[in-house]
């Protein structure tokens, strides 16, 4: 499924580090920042977090709402918490369902060797649950700038 800016961001259902279960629907008349990243602590993944903990006021101030999403459980989530202090909520989806959703879960390639996993990618929806832009090319170090942009 590919979407793009101006379709209807689907909706959602998945488990919070804490076993909560999020909706996309709990956060309308709100703008949301859900972003999908590989892996849980890596380094990457790790950097972006990080850039979205280090500038979470400035994204609280512009009204957003964090989520991230990877294909890692409840408790690789909150390791991953607590390890980096990070203050927004990760979904879990260990079957791959918000991924496909979203079109991120796609076929890539490392090292020669092609599999299947999460293209990083953060879409920004508004409080009408439309989505307003889609970051391809996240630049995991500085992501923020390019969603405040």
């Amino acid at each position: 499924m590919t979407l793009n800016t101006g379709d209807k961001a689907p909706l959602f259902e998945g488990k919070d580090q804490d076993g909560k279960v999020v909706k996309l629907s709990d956060y309308k008349g709100k703008k949301v920042v859900l972003y999908f990243y590989p892996k849980d602590d890596t380094p990457g993944c790790t950097a972006q977090a990080c850039n979205l903990r280090d500038n979470y006021e400035a994204l609280l101030k512009a009204n957003y709402v964090v989520l991230g999403v990877s294909s890692d459980d409840e408790k690789s989530h909150q390791k991953f918490i607590k390890k980096y202090n990070l203050p927004f909520t990760l979904i879990a989806d260990p079957d791959k369902i918000i991924n496909e959703q979203y079109g991120v879960w796609q076929e890539k390639t490392n090292f020669g060797k092609t599999y299947m996993g999460t293209v990083r990618t953060t879409f920004i929806i508004d409080e009408n649950g439309v989505i307003e832009e889609i970051i391809t090319k996240v630049t995991t170090e500085n992501h923020t700038e390019q969603i405040l942009k």
